[in-house]
């Protein structure tokens, strides 16, 4: 069995006369979301041989072609990044660039990071259909709630918009029956900020619980990386300097820092020969780079979810630990900023930070609402979406040896 099993044995909404399975909506995290642009450019801008206009709309995210040969890597990098106002404090999208989040509502923008429906772009695909394996029904009980994930939670007005019509659309036509959100990684932070956001009127109507996979609550110190030297995200044909100012442009990136609830003034997460920085000397770091607007993004979006306050609704928060994880980066003599550090690594899931995937535990003392955690040893980011259930530890459902329905043990 595997996790969305899980998902379906907690969520048995139970009656006298039957089982209704609470409808679940699906939430991706970084890079989770299919992504298409329309171009019509003045120009090719720096790269001649890049498309300046295009009929319809495409995949730019995932296009394979993008990821695997280096010139469409650059016209992905020139199409797909932001542009920061320091004035109005938002993005926009280059000159001549239309974006648009596909298939709002439905699972294949969250099932597949490509229409190709290639196996190796699959994210949300296999819980989907382990689900309706258990009697889930596509764009009914199961949902999804694909974002734009290059911009962080403060920009997400109309999703979050879209994302209360969906829940209470959702609600409606399976018997007003409660929804569960079920997210990933970056995808917490975005539903944890809109949960802060609702009143609790609304939120005892509508949501049934929330379930966390794999949250960043307090950031990663894996993120630094690429807003200082550039992350090719393990793609051969990427380089990270090019890649660079594209991940620099999106401001979920700098939501993604440590943030200072976690990590003290004392901890060196950037190490150079010249000096350290700490979650203290961000300000100076952006200014060391060249990047001043940095400053004003992390500014930005550094209290939209912290501190952390409970979203007060009932929770399962679940994630990997007991792999190496980075927790200092490294630049040698000559490396900062344009060459790739080397690391120094603490307990977490490989991407996050153990401190930052429990951040979620003093919820269970600051909420009435249920609270259950539970922690997997050797499971890392990804692999928590497709994981074993009888490896997991986690029970719950249909008279299972007295175990009550929903509790993690």
């Amino acid at each position: 069995m595997r996790l969305l099993y899980f998902v379906c044995w907690i969520l048995f909404e139970r009656s006298a006369h039957c089982k209704q399975l609470s409808p679940v909506i699906l939430v991706p995290g970084d890079g989770g979301s299919r992504i298409e642009a329309r171009l019509n450019k003045s120009s090719h801008g720096p790269y001649p041989f890049c498309d300046q206009r295009t009929k319809d709309f495409y995949v730019i995210w995932v296009n394979i072609a993008s990821v695997v040969h280096p010139v469409p890597t650059d016209c992905l990098v020139e199409n797909f990044r932001l542009v920061y106002n320091n004035k109005t404090h938002r993005t926009s999208y280059p000159e001549g660039v239309d974006i648009r989040v596909p298939g709002f509502g439905g699972t294949d923008s969250v099932e597949w990071l490509s229409d190709t429906h290639l196996p190796k772009l699959g994210y949300y695909h296999e819980l989907a259909e382990n689900m309706v394996k258990w009697g889930y029904v596509r764009n009914k009980t199961i949902r999804g709630a694909a974002y734009d994930f290059r911009r962080s939670p403060n920009e997400l007005e109309d999703y979050y918009t879209n994302l209360t019509k969906l829940v209470e659309e959702t609600y409606n036509m399976n018997n007003n029956t409660r929804v569960v959100l079920l997210a990933h990684s970056l995808g917490n932070l975005v539903i944890l900020y809109f949960l802060n956001h609702q009143n609790q009127e609304w939120k005892d109507k509508y949501i049934r619980s929330f379930i966390t996979l794999g949250a960043p609550w307090g950031g990663s110190v894996k993120a630094l990386r690429m807003i200082v030297s550039g992350d090719n995200v393990n793609i051969i044909t990427v380089t990270a300097l090019k890649a660079r100012p594209m991940q620099r442009s999106m401001t979920s990136s700098a939501f993604l820092m440590p943030t200072n609830q976690f990590w003290n003034k004392s901890e060196v997460l950037i190490q150079t020969p010249r000096r350290n920085y700490t979650v203290n000397d961000y300000q100076q770091l952006f200014k060391d780079l060249n990047f001043t607007d940095g400053i004003l993004i992390r500014e930005d979006v550094e209290g939209l979810v912290n501190p952390l306050r409970p979203p007060n609704v009932e929770v399962h928060c679940l994630y990997g630990k007991g792999l190496n994880t980075t927790a200092k980066w490294i630049y040698e003599d000559g490396a900062f900023p344009d060459k790739q550090p080397k690391h120094l690594d603490e307990d977490g899931d490989q991407t996050v930070n153990i401190r930052s995937l429990e951040g979620c535990l003093p919820w269970k003392h600051l909420q009435k609402q249920p609270f259950y955690s539970k922690a997997f040893q050797g499971i890392g980011h990804v692999d928590i979406l497709n994981h074993d259930i009888n490896h997991l530890g986690i029970r719950g459902g249909v008279d299972n040896k007295g175990i009550q329905r929903g509790r993690i043990v």
